[in-house]
């Protein structure tokens, strides 16, 4: 009867310590999915903010399927042609006419002052494009003779990628004037995420989430840049925001397919 005992007393234990292994492994399998749901990467809906973005301040310039708040550069109206909002995108059209365009560049009918913009943008074959900020509008001049401009760009096909100087006409760049570092863009076709900050007149561009320049405005190292290059005698670009140190924002038709999505901004 001991014997029996003891077998039995043997086998309640090994059942015991199983079902606890069982367990345990059971809520580690349970702790380590959760830990991996934790980890996984926060997908941003296209046109929308967050919660978080929404505490901060962020609003979007950019519904995602009107052109509501975007007219023509010295116009009253958004481009009848040359420009359409399509899948959730405000898409230039390819013209094959260079910079001669069709629509025209469009630009946010506000102006803006200290601000933090963010937007995400992508390019067709061989497309080139701009960002512009800080914009003055003034009739019979074009918006580059006033704004600052984030360039867009394909790297890889459009000649300005060799032209310029040290690449500063490369995607990211402060055109033809400095060059983003590291130079991260995405190949044509698929989607970059730009960034421009302007505080007090310090600016910094982003591209992909990683800082690619900085620079400040209306001091005597930007005087003695511009007079140093083809924006010399340009008054409305050297003193970029006019007398209330505030402007448009602006993206270029440059007569090629370029998609903008995600345009949000935050005043600081």
């Amino acid at each position: 009867m001991k014997k029996v005992n003891l077998i039995f007393g043997t086998m309640l234990l090994a059942g015991a310590a199983l079902i606890f292994s069982c367990k345990s492994t059971s809520n580690n399998a349970a702790s380590d999915s959760a830990a991996a749901d934790t980890l996984k990467p926060v997908v941003e809906t296209p046109n929308t903010l967050t919660d978080a973005e929404k505490a901060e301040g962020w609003t979007l310039l950019f519904d995602g399927t009107t052109s509501t708040g975007w007219r023509g550069y010295n116009k009253t109206a958004f481009p009848d042609s040359g420009w359409e909002v399509v899948d959730g995108t405000l898409h230039c059209l390819e013209t094959g006419t260079g910079e001669a365009g069709m629509g025209g560049d469009i630009i946010y009918d506000k102006k803006f002052k200290d601000f933090e913009l963010s937007l995400e943008w992508k390019v067709g074959p061989g497309g080139n494009s701009g960002i512009f900020y800080l914009a003055q509008e003034k009739k019979g001049q074009p918006i580059w003779k006033s704004s600052p401009e984030y360039q867009v760009l394909d790297n890889a096909k459009h000649p300005d990628a060799k032209l310029g100087k040290d690449g500063n006409r490369q995607a990211g760049s402060l055109y033809d004037l400095i060059p983003a570092v590291p130079q991260n863009s995405k190949p044509a076709g698929e989607w970059n995420k730009a960034g421009i900050m302007v505080y007090q007149g310090t600016v910094v561009h982003y591209m992909n989430g990683e800082k690619v320049l900085e620079y400040h405005l209306w001091t005597e190292d930007w005087k003695k840049m511009i007079n140093e290059s083809k924006f010399k005698g340009w008054d409305d670009f050297l003193n970029a925001g006019g007398k209330e140190k505030q402007g448009f924002i602006g993206l270029q038709d440059h007569g090629n397919d370029v998609w903008y999505r995600s345009i949000k901004i935050r005043t600081l």
